[in-house]
Order: C-alpha cells, then sequence, then structure tokens
C-alpha cells in the first residue's frame, strides 16, 4: 500500500486516553483536514507519526515498512508544530543552510524568496523572532523540504489575516506545480475549508469521519429565510444550528432538503465549520 498507514494505533497519558485504535490511510498527493478540538489527540497522532512519540499499542507504516525508527523513510515526512528544533540561537538562513543536511531536496533559493514575501529577515535569531514569525519560518521551510508528505499543525498560529492567506496561496500554488500529501490540523477551519480535499475529524482520540470533503458537506445543507418559516419547516427535520437576525433565520440542516415544501425560503450548501461542531458537540450526541 502506498502513502503512510496508521494501524490500530492507541496512546495513554496516564488516566487519560489520548488516542484510541485509530486506523488512517494517508494518500499520495491528497490534501487533508485534520480536525478535533483541544485534547481530541490530533497532535499526539501527528507526533506519533514522526517518531516524536511511541504508542502503546499499533504502528505507523510507509509503503507496508514500519515508519518508527527509519532513518531512510523519515526523511520522506516533514511536521511543523509548535515545536522549534532548531538552536534558538541558529539565525533563519543558517536553518535554511542545514536543513539541506537532512532533506537533500531542499530549495534554499526558493525559502529565502518567501521570506521576501513573509518580509522576514534571515539574519535574525530564530529565538528572538515573535509567535507569528516563528510560524512563518517553520511553515516557509515545510514549502521548501519537498518532500512527500507535509504535516501542518497549527500553521496559521499568531499569524495575521494577510499572512494566513498569502500562506494558503502558496500551499496551493506548491501543491498545483508539484503535488505531494499536505495534512492540515487547524482551528481556524473556515479559513482551510477551500483547500481541503479529505476530511478526518477525531473525537477523545477516536476517527468519527474520515471521507472526502464533498461527500461530507452533501450529509446537510442551509435553509434561510423568514423565520416563521423556517421554524415551520424544521419542525420534523433534525437541525445542528441556528442563526437569527431580525426576522430572518437561518437553520443547519442534515439529510437532504425536501423540495416540497421549500417555498419562501432558500436552500444553500452547508459550511464545514458548522458541521464540525455538530459532530464534535458532546451535549448533542445520541
Amino acid at each position: 500500500m502506498t502513502g503512510i498507514e496508521v494501524r490500530d494505533v492507541s496512546k495513554t497519558f496516564g488516566d487519560t486516553k489520548a488516542l484510541s485504535h485509530v486506523d488512517l490511510h494517508f494518500e499520495e498527493n491528497t490534501i487533508y483536514g485534520l480536525l478535533g478540538r483541544n485534547g481530541a489527540g490530533k497532535s499526539t497522532l501527528l507526533n506519533i507519526i514522526h517518531n516524536r512519540l511511541f504508542p502503546d499499542s499499533g504502528k505507523v507504516l510507509m509503503e507496508e515498512e514500519v515508519l518508527a525508527e527509519n532513518a531512510s523513510l523519515l526523511p520522506r515526512c516533514f511536521l511543523v508544530n509548535e515545536s522549534n528544533l532548531y538552536p534558538e540561537g541558529m539565525k533563519v538562513k543558517d536553518a535554511f543552510r542545514w536543513s539541506r543536511q537532512f532533506y537533500p531536496d531542499f530549495d534554499e533559493a526558493y525559502a529565502k524568496e518567501l521570506c521576501r514575501l513573509f518580509e522576514l529577515p534571515v539574519k535574525k535569531k530564530i529565538k528572538s523572532l515573535s509567535t507569528g514569525y516563528q510560524s512563518i519560518f517553520k511553515n516557509i521551510t515545510a514549502l521548501s523540504v519537498n518532500v512527500p508528505f507535509v504535516f501542518l499543525d497549527e500553521p496559521v498560529l499568531g499569524l495575521d489575516a494577510y499572512h494566513r492567506d498569502l500562506f494558503y496561496k502558496l500551499l496551493i500554488e506548491k501543491y498545483a506545480e508539484n503535488p505531494f500529501t499536505a495534512v492540515i490540523s487547524t482551528h481556524l477551519i473556515e479559513e482551510a475549508a477551500n483547500i481541503i480535499e479529505q476530511v478526518i475529524v477525531l473525537r477523545e482520540g477516536q476517527i468519527i469521519r474520515n471521507e472526502s470533503m464533498e461527500s461530507l458537506l452533501e450529509s446537510g445543507y442551509c435553509i434561510s429565510g423568514p423565520a416563521a418559516q423556517v421554524d415551520a419547516y424544521i419542525r420534523t427535520r433534525e437541525v445542528i444550528g441556528m442563526d437569527t437576525l431580525g426576522g430572518l433565520k437561518t437553520a443547519y440542516v442534515t439529510g437532504k432538503p425536501d423540495q416540497k415544501h421549500l417555498d419562501g425560503l432558500e436552500v444553500s450548501r452547508m459550511d464545514l465549520q458548522r458541521l464540525f461542531i455538530h459532530l464534535t458537540d458532546h451535549a448533542g450526541r445520541r
């Protein structure tokens, strides 16, 4: 099997079950959204894949070989998270130079061009960078390593709206020119939704959804119009959320719209964030 396979992985910290029998397959040349509330197990999963944590049980495979402590396969993956693995006293330009020792296809010229676009000074020490610019430094490195699998854990942490938009544009450009697998774990779901192809939702250490964005969004819809009409329409339907503005209301409904009862109402596509909130709502479980 090509790609990366997570096979029956579990991990416990004290009394906390961080991951419970997780099975996943990250295919080649696909952009994934790895979604979950705080404590769902996202970071634990990414750290296990990258040999920074060891599972209590299960294993991670690449091309049917165990990935853990595999010096020939691990350089084909790159993880961006809150950790900085470079010496804090190292300058940005030196970090790029050393990256080529571990990732031979690292494009130093491209990294410096991205520094220009993000206005990141290459002569500055990593430890002196703000939170946002530390994220930018890590993201630039991730876009420049040219490996088949790039995992991004909260990649836009501390970034302003302009830089978040620039990052996603550059990610898409890179993906279009030379496809690779990108796994994006973020709480800013709306901003990433436009580029995600496959959605994985974690809840309390378990996978509750793993399907294409298109399929997932087709599982619900939005219905909008005068509040009284919307209330009448949704009376016998499963509603996952509502917004009200004056006399107008929008309801987020699971299933397919009933064409016979839509007079005066507007149907629109469900958005990923609303659906995510419903899927991970503790109070709303059955």
